[in-house]
């Protein structure tokens, strides 16, 4: 539920994307994780998820390879329970998501609430989970993809579109409708090229984190671009090393999974 504007002034709010902007890495791979350590998944699912993650770690976001991972999460969650998921998303923010926010990102956060603005975080993630890194975090709120649910259980599908792309743009238009947000006087942080209809939505974008094309076209246009990795690694010898290790053990988990399988 969101929280009741304050009539007697304009808001002006900050628009955060999740993964990799606040989060190092991708949020829903972690709830997948502790998802399938608790039988939700089989494990040739979560090897899926393994070698998503890679991709997104190696080459950033690309639609049709979420909308995949969405369908088949979808149907995977089909007749869960609403309260264990977000209670399994509270496990996993303790014991791993909290390690993995950007200092520099959360100060940021930080600094526009000081200032009396409104926060929200926009994600692709669904949007108990959103709300959930939103509320620990301090932030006003979330924008997520609403999975349907009934009597407390998931049905499989969703309620309108994924928050991703163009979507992420309406949802934050039809809130700033709602909250009589200024969107010219408010701000947008993203990390990759799918982020942009979000960025262009408002008067203050920023590119955060950015992946090698959103960073050449921020500064083409004249974005500002912040980078909170910390020392980045400068060799490519040693950015190519990082990434095969993490595409191997994607691998290696595929493999495992289907060598049971042929034993069987």
């Amino acid at each position: 539920m969101e929280p009741t504007p304050d009539a007697d002034r304009s808001v002006i709010a900050a628009f955060f994307d999740v993964d990799n902007t606040i989060i190092r890495g991708a949020s829903a791979f972690h709830l997948a994780r502790a998802l399938w350590q608790r039988g939700f998944f089989r494990k040739r699912d979560i090897a899926s998820f393994a070698v998503h993650q890679c991709r997104y770690m190696l080459f950033g976001e690309n639609k049709e390879q979420i909308d995949e991972v969405r369908s088949r999460a979808l149907s995977l969650m089909t007749g869960h329970s609403v309260a264990e998921v977000v209670a399994i998303g509270e496990e996993v923010y303790d014991e791993v998501l909290s390690s993995r926010i950007y200092p520099g990102t959360q100060a940021l956060l930080d600094e526009h609430l000081a200032k009396g603005h409104e926060v929200w975080l926009v994600s692709a993630t669904p949007v108990e989970i959103g709300n959930l890194i939103a509320r620990r975090l301090g932030a006003t709120g979330a924008l997520g993809t609403i999975a349907e649910h009934h009597l407390g259980l998931y049905t499989g599908r969703l309620v309108g579109d994924m928050m991703h792309g163009e979507a992420k743009a309406h949802g934050v238009v039809a809130l700033a409708g709602r909250r009589g947000v200024d969107l010219e006087e408010s701000y947008a942080y993203g990390d990759s090229l799918n982020d942009l209809p979000l960025l262009r939505c408002v008067g203050n974008p920023c590119a955060i984190n950015p992946e090698r094309r959103l960073r050449r076209l921020a500064r083409q246009i004249g974005w500002p671009v912040r980078d909170f990795r910390g020392r980045r690694v400068l060799s490519r010898r040693n950015m190519r090393t990082a990434s095969a290790a993490g595409a191997v053990w994607g691998l290696v988990m595929g493999l495992r999974v289907l060598r049971r399988r042929f034993r069987r």
